[in-house]
This record gives C-alpha cells, structure tokens and sequence, in this order.
C-alpha cells in the first residue's frame, strides 16, 4: 500500500498549533473535514473514539511519531490526515518523549486487512530514521507529499 493512496493532500498540517495529544487529534479530524473526508456530524463521534483508544495504550509509539487510528462503518474508505508539530506533542509515548509526527488513520471496520497493510506502510516508514527526520522538517504540504512519494517509490514490491 502507498502512503500517497491513503493520506489526504488536504489534510496535511506541516505546523500543528496543538500542543495536546487531545488537541492534536481534534486539530487533524478538522482537517478531514475541511477536506470533505468526514462529515462534522461525525467528527466528535471520531474524535470520541480515537481518545477513547488512546486512553487504553498510546499510540505514541517512540521516536517521535504517534498514529492515532479508528475504524468504523461509517467509513468507506482508508483515509490518513498527517500533522507536524515543531516544539512536539504530549502524547504520552512509550518513550515519554514529545511526538512531532502523527498519522491519523480511520479505517472501514469491515476491511482489516487494508488497516493492517495501512498500518504496516505508515510505521515501514515511520520506522526509518531518514524518514523521520525529513518529514519533521518539511516546512510545506508539497514537502510533506514530496517526501511521500519518494517513500512509496522506496518500498519493496509486495511479496
């Protein structure tokens, strides 16, 4: 799967104001709105269940990075809204550090076979420590798809 067929280009924030991991999620489900991805009726329905993951196990998995995701039936396809943050985020990650990246996946609770491959695709990436720094210093949207692109045409063909 590649990132590029999953994040939304409209829903790339290169400067997150939020410095919250609450406030994090709120500020990217509002970009998938505004993106037309999500409806406003549903947004706090996400956001709800997003925290509500987050409260179980953070999803701040070190190094950085965070990928808060939810599935539901309302969703009818995989879509990915990205935020970089500058001073970091207090996601409470495994690591205790501040989180400058975040994916925010909603997936189809029906199809989880593609919120693994999504999953798998995001954190083969985000596990790459090249990757990481880059995306924390694309200062611009066309960075950040910039950088995307060149990773999907990294990855390995699929087995």
């Amino acid at each position: 799967m590649k990132l590029r067929d999953i994040v939304v280009k409209k829903a790339i924030i290169p400067s997150l104001a939020a410095v919250k991991r609450d406030d994090a999620i709120r500020e990217l489900m509002d970009a998938l709105v505004d993106a037309g991805k999500v409806t406003q009726d549903q947004r706090d329905t996400f956001v709800k269940s997003i925290i509500a993951r987050e409260n179980r196990g953070s999803t701040g998995f070190g190094h950085g990075v965070a990928v808060p995701h939810a599935k539901s039936s309302v969703v009818k396809q995989l879509v990915v809204a990205v935020g970089i943050s500058r001073n970091g985020v207090e996601f409470n990650a495994l690591d205790k550090q501040p989180v400058h990246s975040i994916f925010l996946l909603l997936s189809p609770e029906d199809r989880p076979e593609e919120h693994l491959d999504a999953m798998e695709a995001i954190f083969g990436n985000l596990s790459r420590d090249q990757f990481r720094r880059f995306l924390r210093q694309a200062g611009t949207v066309d960075d950040v798809v910039t950088l995307l692109e060149e990773a999907d045409t990294q990855q390995t063909p699929a087995r």
